[in-house]
């Protein structure tokens, strides 16, 4: 999700085109074979999710997932349509954005659920690890647990958005995903600027995280701003939801390439208590997740129609960001354990 600039720009420009009309779905053969499934199928509520198709009941599968019947017309429809032009040799079509996927148990994108799944089990698991061995005085042990709780929500609605494609909750992918890397943003800015509350040797073992007022207070208009924008006007603006998470993904690759870089190279000092030359061994960890993040995130522009209906270039995204984000867990713990935090503080009980 934090990306580097080449890629986010090409994502942009690639976002950008598909929230415009799809070939598929503006077609005359499609058009005519939704009409005609509608009248033949669809009654008595014309396409409200409730209809019955038909004698048949909708199926409970499609009923819990809210597939109404004109968007079962869609479906198939677009399978049909699908079907002829592999039979022709003509391209595959796009639909509304969107490569024609096999639902399953109602789900419109299985592959990108089960994904997104993994990588809510991945967060769990940093959840956990930040939890069992960070002390409960160190100052990035709660801000890392936020993040790692809004991580895990985000990965919810993307499970949920990949499950069924509505508005209300492309809105809520789209938000929450937004404040998990704000989230990130925020407690980098804390770590690497030094912004917590150094612990002192005569202070009782409490939680040494006083919240930076000013920043924070930053952070939370500047997202009631983003959402309001997006909400307020006639319709969603994907450019600029692009270019506000291209922003907050580039300054925060960029904070952590700057602690992974050569102390020569870098103006940070990574702990305030050391000189601006020590370099953890493990600094190039940093380094090391900005170019996976960017390799993974590059798979986006293979557009490609999914293979078996099912597996296409945003679900493999998924399958390979879950080891990132461990792999990042581990790094945050290594980083918060090592023993510069002890150096006229304390934090790190031996």
């Amino acid at each position: 999700m934090l990306l580097s600039l080449p890629v986010h720009l090409l994502i942009l420009l690639h976002a950008s085109q598909l929230s415009l009309a799809s070939s598929g779905d503006r077609s005359f053969e499609f058009t005519t074979c939704t009409a005609n499934c509608a009248i033949s199928k669809c009654q008595p509520h014309h396409g409200s999710w409730t209809s019955t198709w038909g004698s048949n009941p909708i199926p409970l599968s499609l009923y819990l997932t809210r597939w109404s019947c004109q968007d079962d017309c869609k479906y198939t429809c677009m399978h049909s349509i699908t079907a002829k032009a592999i039979a022709s040799g003509r391209p595959v079509e796009q639909y509304y954005g969107k490569w024609p996927f096999w639902r399953y148990a109602g789900m419109q994108e299985p592959a990108s659920v089960v994904f997104s799944v993994f990588n809510l089990w991945a967060h769990w698991k940093g959840f956990k690890t930040v939890r069992r061995r960070l002390p409960n005085d160190h100052p990035m042990k709660k801000l890392y647990l936020g993040w790692a709780v809004l991580s895990m929500n985000a990965w919810i609605w993307s499970a949920v958005f990949h499950t069924r494609d509505l508005p209300i909750t492309e809105k809520l992918d789209y938000f929450s995903a937004a404040l998990a890397i704000l989230s990130a943003l925020y407690y980098t800015f804390i770590r690497l600027f030094h912004l917590y509350q150094r612990p002192k040797l005569t202070s009782s073992p409490k939680p040494t995280l006083t919240p930076n007022l000013p920043l924070a207070l930053t952070f939370l208009l500047t997202y009631a701003a983003h959402i309001t924008y997006l909400t307020s006007g006639p319709r969603f603006d994907y450019t600029y939801n692009t270019i506000f998470n291209l922003i907050l993904g580039l300054l925060h690759n960029l904070l952590w390439t700057l602690y992974s870089l050569p102390s020569s190279a870098s103006f940070l000092r990574r702990y305030p208590n050391r000189p601006k030359s020590y370099r953890p061994n493990f600094a190039w960890k940093a380094g090391l997740f900005v170019a996976l993040t960017t390799a993974a995130t590059s798979l986006e522009l293979f557009d490609f129609p999914p293979w078996a209906g099912v597996l296409d270039a945003h679900a493999m995204w998924h399958a390979v960001t879950s080891p990132i984000a461990y792999l990042w867990y581990q790094f945050l713990v290594q980083d918060a354990l090592d023993g510069s935090w002890r150096d006229g503080g304390g934090v790190i009980r031996g």
